[in-house]
């Protein structure tokens, strides 16, 4: 591999990184995509095939690294509205974002993803809207696009059989560090040594990735604009809950401004007929919850996140090392697996037990250990929880029953957010691009893919 020389060498096989390539092979550049988990076909997790009860730390892991991302083992859920889904706007502007918003959709549809889309209208969404912000819940519409887990996967991996043909593509093969000489990136070192060379190095990592861009970040000395983290619950009710709202909108995106704390909390990835998983993040060996929902297979419940979210200022800079070090707490007190307790509980000060949770209306879809998630999670956090699932009954009457069952901990990590130019390009160093969500432009799917698009473009025009 040593010697090789392309125009454009991509780190990270994400949304981010696979739309760019995309994007540059069609104007006729020659791209070396690296990433250091494995093909669609190849991710397979012991714990979801059934083989193993706990995390066995694979090296590379099936559910967050690979092809894809993490998002071939999402929910597939596409959101076709801005406002959501990360910071690319600041960047480009809103009429450019929406252009390309559509552009990235319509691969998506062109490669296999349904056609179908869910649009929230009429007196239905407006009387939502209404009832939300009489309690100080601000209720976003959003045209969503499902994929499905299972769907997601094909989806992706016919991207992958067109782009094998038209650019080097190379699996199971971990980026240890950039090249840098005479103030511009030349390519990337892999950690078996070899060195792969281009005009132009985009770095799209994505969240499991965020860690190693974050030492990237120090070594480089790149300027910071903040560091965000969110950390919260992923929460299950029944379907029926939820049913009459999420066949109106899909997915309902609520911002709220808790009472206690002025803390901004959000909904994040609600999943109608879902299922709540466990997420695998293999460099700082933890166990966190996430939710997917399936297009050939139900359940009975809907799950969706609550997320707080805060940005640290100077002198503290380890928003990461904050995040992980909360989502190990959960695994100690869980053995290494995820907490869950009913909401009773939660409010009473006990801990949840297995007898308490099977007396209860509601069936947990994942295994978890019962548990007390104020022993993990701070106070601020737990009262803000606490105060949104209130202010969402307002909406989804029920969704604050006792039985209501939160997993905890769930965490997105983002790396610290850099100082980028307009075109994502780093503005120290000649020749680096950074995009998708480990750079902090991108919390999602869509937006992740299109700032790919964004920082291809501008290489093409370098």
């Amino acid at each position: 591999m040593s010697g090789m020389h392309y125009d454009a060498v991509i780190v990270g096989a994400g949304p981010a990184g696979v739309f760019a390539a995309a994007e540059l092979v069609e104007h006729g550049k020659k791209v070396f995509i690296a990433d250091k988990g494995k093909l669609i076909s190849d991710r397979k997790c012991p714990i979801v095939n059934g083989q193993v009860k706990s995390c066995v730390n694979c090296a590379s892991c099936a559910i967050v690294s690979g092809w894809g991302g993490a998002g071939s083992a999402s929910d597939g859920k596409l959101t076709l509205t801005t406002g959501f889904g990360g910071n690319l706007e600041e960047y480009i502007g809103r009429p450019e974002l929406l252009s390309m918003i559509e552009f990235v959709d319509n691969a998506f549809v062109r490669f296999g993803a349904d056609p179908h889309y869910y649009e929230a209208s009429g007196e239905m969404a407006h009387d939502t809207i209404r009832r939300g912000a009489q309690v100080g819940l601000r209720v976003l519409p959003a045209r969503i696009r499902h994929i499905g887990t299972d769907a997601s996967r094909e989806v992706l991996n016919n991207m992958y059989e067109d782009l094998v043909t038209k650019c080097d593509i190379r699996m199971e093969a971990p980026v240890e560090d950039i090249l840098i000489e005479d103030g511009r990136a030349v390519g990337v070192r892999l950690t078996d040594g070899a060195e792969v060379r281009g005009e132009s190095v985009l770095v799209t990592p994505g969240r499991e990735g965020a860690p190693w861009l974050e030492k990237i970040i120090g070594k480089l000395k790149l300027p910071i604009a903040s560091m965000p983290v969110d950390i919260g619950v992923r929460v299950e009710v029944p379907d029926s809950v939820c049913e009459s709202l999420t066949r109106e909108f899909y997915e309902v995106k609520c911002l709220y401004n808790t009472p206690t704390f002025d803390d901004r909390c959000r909904t994040f990835c609600m999943n109608p007929s879902g299922f709540v998983v466990h997420e695998y993040n293999q460099a700082h060996r933890l166990v966190t919850v996430n939710g997917h929902s399936l297009k050939n297979k139900k359940s009975e419940n809907t799950n969706f996140a609550i997320l707080v979210t805060k940005n640290f200022t100077q002198p503290f800079s380890d928003p990461i090392g904050y995040a992980t070090h909360v989502a190990k707490l959960a695994n100690m007190l869980a053995g290494g697996s995820i907490l869950v307790q009913r909401l009773a509980d939660l409010k009473d000060g006990r801990r949840s037990t297995q007898s308490r949770i099977d007396r209860g209306m509601l069936e947990p879809t994942v295994t978890a250990q019962p548990g007390d998630l104020s022993l993990v999670l701070p106070h601020r956090y737990v009262m803000d929880i606490v105060e949104f699932l209130d202010a969402l009954n307002r909406i989804m009457p029920g969704v604050n029953h006792g039985d209501t069952l939160l997993y905890g901990v769930e965490i997105k990590l983002y790396s610290l957010r850099l100082e980028l130019e307009e075109n994502l390009a780093v503005p120290s160093i000649g020749g680096l691009w950074m995009a998708g969500d480990g750079a902090g432009v991108s919390r999602g799917i869509i937006q992740a893919a299109a700032s790919g698009v964004v920082a291809a473009r501008a290489i093409c025009g370098e």
